[in-house]
């Protein structure tokens, strides 16, 4: 209990807290009730709005097969539909566009396939086709080069492949990439 001198404080405290409280629990119990009585349309319609904010991202990251990107420092290059960097092997210039790479090399180096090519207007899908290599998989090519990602790639953006290997792996430049055949 208060002391005499503090009764007035002390009663003015207890409506107070008291009052917070009540205040807090309507507020908690009024939420509940919200969602409660909330039709199964404007429940559906929400669900329906979230699906699609979800949705819109992953249909732009899905435009184009393969699209163009820029790094400050390399310029422009080739990348898949996740944003991958796509390149070429030197030595399958020597092979009239024959990809060269298999076993080891295939781990390192995962040929990139795409069934259909859709590339934005900077680019033209008459560069790009498919050859069958021995082993008999498909692989896309671009103005003849069998295209490939890296495996030291592990997020879009990355070129840790660029350069690699005696110089024999690129990037692909759609501007500066010669025609193969």
């Amino acid at each position: 209990m208060c002391p005499a001198v503090f009764a007035i404080q002390c009663d003015r405290f207890r409506k107070s807290y008291f009052s917070s409280q009540w205040q807090i629990l309507n507020y908690q119990a009024d939420k509940k009730l919200a969602v409660k009585n909330m039709s199964r349309s404007h429940k559906l319609v929400l669900l329906f709005l979230a699906v699609s904010i979800l949705s819109i991202s992953a249909l732009a990251e899905s435009n184009y097969t393969v699209n163009l990107t820029t790094n400050k420092f390399q310029g422009n290059y080739l990348v898949n539909q996740s944003g991958f960097a796509l390149y070429y092997f030197s030595d399958d210039g020597s092979k009239s566009g024959v990809s060269t790479c298999y076993d080891d090399c295939a781990s390192k180096w995962p040929s990139f396939y795409a069934q259909t090519i859709t590339v934005p207007d900077s680019l033209r899908t008459a560069d790009f086709a498919s050859i069958t290599r021995t082993d008999g998989s498909k692989q896309t090519t671009f103005k003849g080069w069998p295209l490939y990602f890296s495996s030291r790639d592990k997020a879009a953006g990355d070129i840790f492949g660029n350069g690699r290997e005696d110089n024999l792996w690129h990037i692909v430049d759609p501007q500066e990439q010669p025609q193969l055949f």
